[in-house]
């Protein structure tokens, strides 16, 4: 004897592995623009110290000119 799967349990196996999979995608794309944030904050963090030192060697350089 078989034992017979509803249509109800076909159904409800069906949105239970469509949830899963859903929340598996949100997951890894979370985790993606999250990645992608972070790295954004430090590479516009690296470029607002670059242009911090190159401010202040442009200071140096004329404060330099202007003993001469």
């Amino acid at each position: 004897m078989r034992d017979r799967i509803t249509p109800g349990e076909i159904r409800k196996d069906a949105v239970q592995g469509t949830v899963e999979a859903a929340a598996s995608t949100v997951g890894q794309v979370t985790s993606i623009v999250t990645t992608a944030v972070k790295d954004i904050a430090g590479a516009l963090g690296g470029f607002a110290t670059e242009v911090y030192e190159i401010r202040g060697s442009t200071r140096r350089a004329a404060a330099d000119t202007d003993d001469d």
